[in-house]
């Protein structure tokens, strides 16, 4: 059931640093791109970044400069490095991951969810 499992949030202080990991179940075939999303609270999800099979990668502008993403593709890993946290960041994190059927249509892998806080 489980296919994708998330780890590493937790509670830190204005400025310090997290390393989220996401770890994809080797039975997903076809990934092309996996992320990043959060939710904050009375807020929709949004994507904070995501990277490719050819390792281009996307940021949200409030997170520009400050986050790193990257992917072990081998282990359908992907990674989220997160520097300079601002209380601004605290939100639930959730790992995505896109797979391609046959025909290329689209598949949407989510995983559970880690809570990052950040105090100011």
């Amino acid at each position: 059931q489980v296919q994708l499992v998330e780890s590493g949030g937790g509670l830190v202080q204005a400025g310090g640093s997290l390393r989220l990991s996401c770890a994809a179940s080797r039975t997903i075939f076809n990934v092309n791109t996996m992320g990043w999303y959060r939710q904050a609270p009375g807020k929709q999800r949004e994507l904070v970044a995501n990277i490719n099979s050819v390792s281009s990668t996307k940021y949200a502008d409030s997170v520009k400069g400050r986050f790193t993403i990257s992917r072990d593709t081998a282990e359908n890993a992907v990674y989220l490095q997160m520097n300079s946290l601002k209380p601004e960041d605290t939100a639930v994190y959730y790992c995505n991951a896109v797979s391609l059927g046959y025909y290329g249509d689209p598949h949407d892998y989510w995983g559970q969810g880690t809570q990052v806080t950040v105090s100011s």
